[in-house]
């Protein structure tokens, strides 16, 4: 089963300081029909202008990544961590028995940031906070694979049977990502558009895809994420 999801009909939000895509119900955006997909509960595509950004605020028991895409992400917490991430930059948190933390933008260009949450394996652990800097041609027409679970070979591991992969791919390239039985994927288009199997995908669309496997051709440069995760 492959699906293809429209940004356009994706949950909106205009804070005049923050303008934000909702994937999944958040917020004002309230959809009984579209809690989550698998474990992924959240994923905002948010972008964040300058001097303004999200103040001290609470999570509990969730796994939250951040994947920078431009700007500067600026990362405080209760935990006495406070880091600054750019293009290609994953910031990750497991929200655990409680954490407090803060996102801004102190730069001088709009911040536009990926946000995902997961539910992790188990409640009330211990928080925990880290990022990983990746070079961009890391992931340039190859899959990096930035997220696993505790058990897996990825850089930046979490409390979930989940794998997630980025790529930047040139036209004139194809890719495939392989599907195992039992497995299931969302894709996010970030920049570009490309025909995945026999749908054409816009930059901010996503596809969902449940034990198929996807071929993709870019039809100028693109760049995806993908979350991988066991078959709800």
């Amino acid at each position: 089963m492959i699906k293809r999801i429209d940004h356009d009909n994706m949950g909106k939000s205009n804070l005049q300081w923050l303008e934000s895509i909702f994937h999944f119900s958040f917020a004002e955006y309230k959809n009984p029909e579209n809690i989550n997909f698998g474990v992924l509960r959240v994923l905002n595509d948010d972008l964040i202008k300058p001097g303004t950004g999200f103040d001290t605020h609470p999570h509990k028991d969730m796994e939250i990544i951040s994947y920078v895409i431009d700007g500067e992400l600026t990362h405080g917490d209760n935990m006495g961590n406070k880091r600054k991430l750019s293009r290609g930059h994953v910031q990750y948190m497991s929200a655990g028995s409680g954490v407090y933390h803060s996102e801004h933008n102190l730069g001088k260009d709009t911040l536009r940031i990926l946000q995902m949450w997961i539910y992790p394996d188990q409640q009330n652990l211990k928080p925990t906070y880290g990022d990983y800097m990746f070079k961009w041609d890391e992931r340039k027409n190859k899959w990096l694979h930035i997220v696993s679970a505790k058990d897996g070979n990825a850089p930046i591991k979490v409390n979930q049977d989940v794998n997630i992969y980025v790529l930047e791919i040139e036209k004139g390239e194809a890719i495939n990502f392989s599907i195992e039985k039992g497995r299931q994927l969302y894709l996010v288009q970030i920049e570009g558009t490309s025909k995945i199997n026999s749908l054409d995908i816009n930059q901010r669309d996503a596809l969902q895809a449940i034990e198929e496997n996807l071929n993709i051709i870019p039809k100028e440069l693109s760049h995806f994420i993908v979350i991988e995760m066991k078959k709800a």
